[in-house]
This record gives C-alpha cells, sequence and structure tokens, in this order.
C-alpha cells in the first residue's frame, strides 16, 4: 500500500508546469479510431494512470500504439477489428463509455461494459443513449451491466440534451461525425477540452462547428484521415496549483496554461485576497495575507467547475470568516469533508450546500483521498497544515495528476510516496 506523507507549512515558491489535459486526453484517444489511419497524439499525460488504462483499451480491440517520448504516442488504428470492450478495460475509469460513440462512429455497432471511475453520485447514461437513438441506432442495456448499440447506417439529427452534459456531448459527437446528414446538438457542454475534442476531429478531416457554444452543428464526412495533434494544457491542474500557492501564502508560476480557461478560478482567488497576473501562456499566483471568505457554485463551463470544488474549499477553511459552497453537479461531492474535519476545519454540509467557518490553522493527520479531486484537496491541506499529513488511497490521485511528487517537490513542497504494508496482508505464520 502506498502513501503521501506530506510535512507542511512551506509556502510553495517557484515555477511549474501543467501537463497535458486529461478530459480532453480521453476523449481524444478513443476519437483516434474513426480515422481508420495513424494519428500522432502530442502534449499527453501519459504517466497518469486514467490515460494508460485508455490505451490499454485501444490495444485490447486491435490498434497498434507506439509510445514516441514521454508525451507522445502514434496510435494506428487500421487493424482494429472488435467493437466489444468487456468491463475487465472499463471498471478503471468512467470515460470509457466514450467507446461506445466512437465505435457505433467506426464499425455502426458497440458492446461496452459499464464504467467504474470516481464515484460522485448517480451518473446515468440516458443522455447519451437519446442522442445515439436519435442519430438511428438500436440501443439496449443488459443488466444494468453492458450498452449494445447498433445500427446499419446512423444519420444526422437534431438532439436536445436535457440537462448539460459532458460526457453525452462528446459520445454523440463521436458518433455523429461520420453520420449521414446534419447533426445539431442543443443545449451542448462548453468545456474546453470539448472544444479539444473538435478541433483534434476537424484536423482529421470532420465539419464540427460551435464547439465552445451552446449549439454543436456536425455535418456527417465520409471518411477521417490520420493527423498530428497536440491537446491542450489541464484547467484542472492549473487550477490546483493555483490554489495551493494561495492556500501555502506562496508564489507560483504556473506555465503551459490557457489563462482564458481559468477565470472563474481566478476571480474566486482575487475574491479572496490572492494576486493573479496573467500572461500569455502562463499565470502567477501569490498570497501574502490570510485569505477572506467567498462563496461559490459550481456551474457548467464557464462557470466555477465542480472538479475545483474541493481544492478551493481548502482555501476557504483557511479564510477570515464563514463562507458557502452550493454543488450544483454531482450529489455526493461532499465527502472530503470528513477529512478536512479531521484536520482542524469546521464545516457543516446540509445536502448540496457547506457552509465553512474559517480557521487559523489546519493540523497535520492521517486522511484518505475519498476520489480524485478529494485526493488533490488533500494534498494542498497537508501543505498549508502544520505538521505532518498522510495520505491514502493516492491510487485515486494519481489518475488525473501526473508526477505530482516530483512537481511539488521541486516548488518547496515537503512531500513524498511511502510504501507501507497493511497489517491485514501479513500472513499470521503461527
Amino acid at each position: 500500500m502506498e502513501k503521501y506523507v506530506i510535512n507542511g507549512g512551506t509556502p510553495l515558491y517557484g515555477e511549474v508546469s501543467v501537463s497535458g489535459a486529461k478530459n480532453a486526453a480521453l476523449a481524444i484517444i478513443p476519437a483516434a479510431i474513426l480515422s481508420q489511419d495513424i494519428c500522432v497524439i502530442e502534449n499527453l499525460p501519459l504517466s497518469i494512470s486514467d490515460v494508460r488504462y485508455m490505451i490499454a483499451t485501444l490495444r485490447h480491440i486491435g490498434a497498434d500504439v507506439r509510445y514516441i517520448d514521454k508525451s507522445s504516442i502514434e496510435i494506428d488504428s487500421r487493424k482494429v477489428s472488435s467493437y466489444v470492450i468487456s468491463h475487465d478495460m472499463t471498471k478503471h475509469l468512467r470515460a470509457s463509455y466514450y467507446f461506445i460513440g466512437a465505435l457505433l462512429g467506426r464499425f455502426g455497432r458497440a458492446r461496452v461494459a459499464m464504467p467504474g471511475g470516481c464515484y460522485l453520485g448517480p451518473r446515468p447514461i440516458d443522455q447519451h443513449i437519446k442522442g445515439f437513438e436519435a442519430l438511428g441506432a438500436k440501443v439496449s442495456v443488459e443488466d444494468n451491466a453492458i450498452v449494445e448499440a447498433s445500427s446499419e447506417k446512423l444519420f444526422g439529427a437534431p438532439v436536445y440534451l436535457d440537462i448539460v452534459s459532458v460526457g453525452a456531448t462528446v459520445n454523440i459527437m463521436l458518433a455523429a461525425v461520420k453520420a449521414e446528414g446534419m447533426t445539431v446538438i442543443e443545449n451542448a457542454a462548453k468545456e474546453p477540452h470539448i472544444v479539444d475534442l473538435a478541433n483534434f476531429l476537424n484536423s482529421m478531416g470532420a465539419d464540427i462547428r460551435g464547439a465552445g457554444t451552446d449549439v454543436i452543428k456536425i455535418r456527417g464526412v465520409e471518411n477521417l484521415h490520420g493527423c498530428t495533434y497536440s491537446i491542450i494544457p489541464d484547467q484542472i491542474e492549473a487550477g490546483t496549483f493555483m490554489v495551493a500557492a494561495a492556500a501555502t501564502k506562496g508564489n507560483l508560476l504556473i506555465k503551459n496554461v490557457i489563462p482564458k480557461h481559468l477565470e472563474s478560478i481566478s476571480t474566486k482567488l482575487v475574491e479572496c485576497g490572492a494576486t493573479v497576473e496573467e500572461y500569455d501562456e502562463a499565470i502567477r499566483v501569490s498570497m501574502d495575507t490570510r485569505p477572506g471568505k467567498c462563496n461559490i457554485k459550481t456551474m457548467p463551463h464557464p462557470g466555477f467547475p465542480t472538479d475545483m470544488q474541493p481544492q478551493i474549499a481548502v482555501l476557504l477553511a483557511l479564510a477570515d470568516g464563514t463562507s458557502l459552497i452550493s454543488e450544483s453537479i454531482w450529489s455526493n461531492r461532499f465527502r472530503y469533508t470528513e477529512q478536512l474535519i479531521r484536520m482542524g476545519a469546521k464545516i457543516n454540509v446540509d445536502g448540496q450546500i457547506a457552509m465553512i467557518h474559517g480557521v487559523e490553522a489546519l493540523k497535520g493527520a492521517p486522511v484518505r483521498a475519498d476520489d480524485l479531486r478529494a485526493g488533490a484537496a488533500m494534498i494542498i491541506a497537508g501543505l498549508a497544515a502544520q505538521g505532518r499529513t498522510e495520505i491514502e488511497e493516492i491510487s485515486h490521485i494519481r489518475r488525473g495528476y501526473e508526477n505530482v511528487v516530483e512537481k511539488i517537490s521541486n516548488i518547496g513542497g515537503d512531500i513524498r510516496m511511502v510504501y507501507c504494508v497493511d497489517p491485514l496482508d501479513i500472513n499470521d505464520a503461527g
């Protein structure tokens, strides 16, 4: 069993470079099979487990994948022959359901086991199915475990999403890009990785317009070709370092970012008293006083991202005054507050609202990472706290943050990964 050990209380200083966007990578990797050609994808966070599982799934269905360097791969999808993906492949990550749209677009058939990933509350795929059916596919779900979709031919159609869903928007785009005619997705998600996926597909010869707005128009094409494409920087990793700089009263230059993608985070940090300076491809965050209170409501992009909610809660736990966080996306996102309370935070949760009464300091304690972003929050809390923090269940963190120990160590954080023996794993020889 591995865990992170952090000795906190030291401000973070220096420069850190953000990796490629995990969420963009998880949509673009399966999209590559639509080309039936060779694609080179650059700026990938290849050391995180979610990306490696997605690559393993590609190989499982017959793609040849070659690592070019530490952030680039070549995908040859010409030999992809299977439209079936088992639970053994999908259980590790939520984004495995993107193979439904990609395989449906490639073969007109897909049989994919229901996905795994962090549990943040119910995540139905009804909007995905609604989109596939609108395009002419027949969809069935066997025993709530396997999704099967098939169509002799897909046709473009209007699709109105009842709720803004990133996953459904991605999946419908993947299925529609080679469908005959025009598909119009209304109430579409507008996140940066939706735009990145559209740009990647357009680089392969697709005709997609409107990505980044709530209406996306996709005119189907007969064939796609290979391309070379570099994915965008990770908005959430950048935001995590921004909050870490403020929470530790440090001064960080965060490089390889798109400042426009970070505006909702920057605005709230400034409201809390941080100084935020934007450059062309970098952003500097500094804080030299105790943060002030503020209220947060998570919203679809361009609102404050739900994936930054646990991290900002750590800063508010140290703020002067009482802050409110309203979670409007997921129903089970406040589990991490129990861990912060162990470190001395004063937080009251009532349904989808957390009331945070700021304290002057957090104290190191044994905690766990309940999910990916909760784990990032525990790292920030450990760096800001007085004393030693030990974080267990770090596999969640490694799903979405590349080289996190190395990056934090290089900016002055005292963090290391240690291996410890679980007493339950020791056989009693007596």
